[in-house]
């Protein structure tokens, strides 16, 4: 775990190359060491995190006053960390009589603030949730007094969870769990806040920093979408060749409930949406056996999307999941028992996480909590198809390889499309591929539910969605693209962006006859496009020209007039 002086040095290392983002940072006490630390980790995650930091407990006026510092920064992301010890102060001054109401009254200031920032900015905004201060007046009783500062502290957390949910752009940064895993003694430091103000310790910034900056990575899309797993002794204990069947541990005895609890959280993760995937050196036969026949399993083979057991090298079989899987190394954790192998895939496929797990799988659990590596801040209930969409897209490639003639293959995929504009059903999950797509997303512009119902609403903008459904199954929504008017004659493509699952299929010159089509309806006769440069989505750079558009500067211009319509592979639905 890196420590803060780790961080600092971060910042003394050239940062002209890596990603900007603004981030205003507000909080009631000495925030510089923590405003350090944010930027030293965004330095681990690849981040230039351009920060400003307000005065010392200057939160209401920079977020009141129109004319602050904070609205002339125009941050991306404003942060607000009001401490629990300041909390306790307001709450001593409280009359005895209305401390019952303590948490309603402060959730309702919270939320006044979190409505000015909505009114006045379009930033996403972390909130740091509470840490658990007990002032111990009532001793283990407080729990059943309503007025106690314990009581309230909590009831407060929870009200704050309700506002995030109600809260489009809201998201917690949850201190409170940080604490409880670190322990208050390592979070929090008597003499440092009587000489400082500070009310975070030194050894507790790392940890503060990484959950800021985890949350700030998704909004970039830097989520991880894919967790690959070794067999033997990682899903199960025992080698299932060697020992059979009957003999590998798992169930509720002994070590066999650490890889059964693992298991557990593995399978709400598929559950989620992450793309599960076994990757392992077995004959395929013997390495499906426990999946299919052991009493015991948790995990079955319907919860893999890709399985792959052989004796070739980990890293080639990690290439071949995604190829399949068509997402970005990035965007995957391999976990695996064995220190050698997790070596050899570290070397060929630098680009993929590959946690040092622990000798004992005893701790496997607490050592994967820790790391927090599937981040997220959207869900969606098409997450949990994601694994039936996966096994079909494996069930593709097999089916492509008995093909010579690609147009051949299409043809026979039989593709069907929905294609509408953006509604309530539908915004969830634009909102979601907005935050996710990399690889076909033209200009990667990030966009929140929230951003996206103000888009739908607008009459400025012109926005379509489509569906994918074969032979194998439905794809669900699969792309969208907003429209922007600049003009009465000209529409400029402000956002395209297509799930990986679906590139070239047809469905680049399907969605521009649905464009075009939109275009004339409305009575526009040019098209913009616009390809802003990313490290992952150079698989587009030529995209605008192989579809018949010019070259106009920096833009690409088609004359919606003289547009042949293109690719007849995919029908309407």
């Amino acid at each position: 775990m890196l420590v803060f002086n780790d961080l600092k040095k971060n910042l003394k290392k050239d940062l002209s190359k890596l990603k900007k983002l603004r981030l205003a940072f507000l909080g009631d006490t000495a925030t510089q060491f923590i405003a350090q630390a944010i930027r030293g980790m965004g330095v681990e995650y690849h981040l230039d995190i351009v920060l400003f930091e307000a005065d010392f407990n200057q939160i209401d006026r920079q977020i009141f006053d129109p004319g602050s510092e904070l609205y002339h920064f125009d941050p991306e992301v404003v942060l607000i960390f009001e401490s629990s010890h300041k909390l306790l102060q307001k709450y001593n001054k409280t009359a005895p009589d209305t401390r019952k109401q303590f948490a309603e009254r402060t959730i309702l200031s919270v939320r006044e603030k979190i409505s000015a920032l909505r009114e006045r900015t379009q930033s996403k905004i972390i909130f740091c949730n509470y840490t658990e201060e007990d002032d111990r007046v009532f001793g283990q009783y407080a729990s059943k007094v309503e007025e106690s500062f314990i009581f309230q502290l909590r009831k407060l957390n929870f009200l704050l969870q309700e506002s995030a949910v109600q809260t489009a752009n809201l998201y917690i940064c949850d201190l409170s769990v940080i604490q409880n895993t670190i322990g208050r003694e390592h979070f929090w430091s008597a003499s440092i806040y009587t000489n400082t103000e500070m009310v975070v310790s030194i050894d507790a910034l790392p940890d503060f920093a990484l959950s800021v900056v985890r949350i700030v990575q998704s909004f970039q899309g830097q989520s991880k979408k894919c967790l690959i797993l070794d067999l033997d002794n990682t899903v199960w204990g025992g080698v299932i060749g060697d020992d059979g069947i009957e003999n590998i541990q798992i169930g509720q005895l002994g070590i066999g409930k650490a890889f059964t609890e693992f298991q557990y959280w593995v399978k709400k993760l598929q559950q989620r949406g992450i793309i599960i995937a076994v990757c392992s050196k077995n004959t395929e036969s013997i390495a499906k056996e426990p999946f299919e026949k052991h009493p015991d399993m948790v995990l079955k083979l319907s919860d893999i999307a890709v399985f792959i057991a052989g004796w070739d090298n980990k890293a080639d079989n990690i290439r071949k999941i995604q190829q399949i899987l068509n997402i970005g190394f990035d965007s995957m954790v391999f976990l695996d028992d064995n220190p050698f192998e997790r070596s050899i895939v570290r070397e060929n496929i630098p680009q993929i996480t590959v946690p040092e797990l622990p000798e004992d799988p005893a701790l496997y659990l607490d050592y994967l909590y820790n790391l927090n590596l599937f981040e997220t801040i959207s869900y969606s209930s098409e997450d949990s198809q994601r694994t039936q969409q996966y096994q079909k897209e494996a069930e593709r490639v097999v089916f492509q390889e008995s093909f010579t003639n690609e147009s051949d293959f299409l043809q026979r995929l039989d593709m069907r499309s929905d294609t509408k504009p953006f509604d309530s059903f539908t915004i969830p999950r634009i909102a979601q591929l907005s935050q996710r797509s990399n690889q076909f997303n033209l200009r990667t512009i990030r966009y929140t539910e929230d951003d996206i119902k103000r888009i739908s609403q607008s009459d400025q903008y012109l926005t379509l969605s489509f569906t994918l459904e074969d032979k194998f199954g439905d794809n669900g929504l699969i792309c969208a693209v907003i429209l922007e008017k600049r003009d009465e004659k000209i529409l400029f493509i402000d956002t395209w962006f297509m799930s990986c699952r679906v590139l070239k299929r047809g469905m680049e010159s399907y969605v521009l006859n649905a464009i075009v089509d939109l275009a004339k309806k409305n009575g526009f006769t040019t098209l913009l496009g616009e390809y802003i440069p990313t490290p992952k989505n150079e698989i587009v750079k030529d995209h605008y020209e192989s579809l018949g558009f010019l070259p106009m500067g920096d833009l690409w211009k088609l004359d919606i007039e003289k547009y042949e319509r293109n690719g007849n592979y995919i029908q309407k639905k």
